[in-house]
């Protein structure tokens, strides 16, 4: 089949390497270059790396959706527009300059977790099943009929880091699933599975501002936020010692205490956002419903640190109050 693939990112580049390799590809469509500010290195582009790799045609237009693009689209009479990971929504003109339009793979399953974030929003709401779905595509984000799903079990402890990449992998047969479905419709029939409205669940973009801890949620809610904002936006909190200004804590591990964790010292009686035992290596932390304990941290302008570091450190005592 003749293809168009649209992206960005590193989800995309499992499935889109597939593709290259069984279908005629005549372009890949990306972000244009863009300057991140930081000692002037460029964003990274994954999916722009591959088609360097294979040599392929690259587009970059500020605007898919341009007039002047959408002609030269038209021009190149493809078949299907594969999308995933672009970051622009492809608009009704758009989409018609391909025969069969464009088929989008996403990560979760609609149409649950709509938009830019699934996976992080899916860990952080303590799923426990994840997986893939390509849509046939509208100009409603994720609003298309679903045409493959494929399921996949999350982790107990699995942080979003690595349940990205087995997603991107489950996303390979997937795409070639559906292509193989689009290549024997007759363009007219009913494709795919209508998406329930009423079962439509948003995945908002990330903010650093979502990293902040809450202690009046619960232990497991706070053990699945550490885990689901790995790498960004983390989880942080702050701590002010006695005499000293606020320190900014980035929690970079934590685990469940169980009753059966408990040593032969009492635990304090404290309220949510306070330390309810500490030693030389355990930091408890009371939430509304249960205890959390902090098993990596990182100050401030310093390293990650396992906690007997912090504590040797720093020297936090049981009553003090986090965030």
């Amino acid at each position: 089949m003749r293809l168009i693939l649209f992206g960005t990112g590193p989800f995309a580049v499992p499935a889109y390497t597939s593709l290259i390799e069984n279908h005629e590809v005549v372009a890949m469509v990306t972000r244009p270059i863009a300057d991140s500010g930081k000692r002037r290195k460029t964003a990274a582009n994954p999916t722009r790396d591959l088609a360097v790799e294979r040599e392929l045609t690259i587009f970059d237009p500020p605007s898919c959706n341009d007039p002047d693009f959408v002609q030269k689209l038209n021009s190149l009479s493809a078949d299907l527009f594969v999308v995933c990971d672009y970051g622009q929504i492809l608009s009704r003109d758009c989409l018609a300059a391909a025969s069969l339009g464009g088929i989008n793979l996403h990560g979760s399953l609609l149409p649950k977790y709509r938009g830019a974030a699934p996976i992080q929003w899916c860990v952080y709401n303590g799923d426990t099943v994840s997986g893939v779905t390509v849509i046939h595509m509208t100009p409603r984000l994720d609003g298309g009929p679903c045409i493959v799903k494929k399921e996949l079990a999350i982790g107990d402890s699995e942080t979003s880091e690595q349940l990205e990449p087995r997603l991107s992998q489950l996303g390979v047969a997937a795409v070639n699933q559906a292509i193989e479905l689009l290549a024997s419709w007759d363009g007219e029939s009913v494709i795919g599975e209508i998406q329930d409205k009423s079962k439509v669940t948003k995945a908002p973009r990330l903010k650093k501002a979502d990293g902040a801890i809450d202690f009046t949620r619960s232990a497991k809610q706070i053990f699945d936020q550490v885990r689901a904002f790995q790498p960004w936006p983390g989880s942080f909190t702050s701590w002010t010692p006695p005499g000293k200004s606020p320190l900014r804590l980035i929690v970079q591990s934590v685990s469940l205490v169980s009753g059966a964790d408990f040593p032969d010292a009492t635990v304090a009686e404290v309220t949510p956002g306070q330390v309810a035992f500490c030693d030389k290596s355990h930091l408890w932390i009371q939430t509304s419903e249960g205890l959390i304990s902090i098993d990596q941290i990182q100050p401030a302008g310093k390293r990650t640190m396992p906690i007997a570091d912090f504590l040797r450190g720093y020297q936090p005592q049981s009553g003090d109050r986090l965030g």
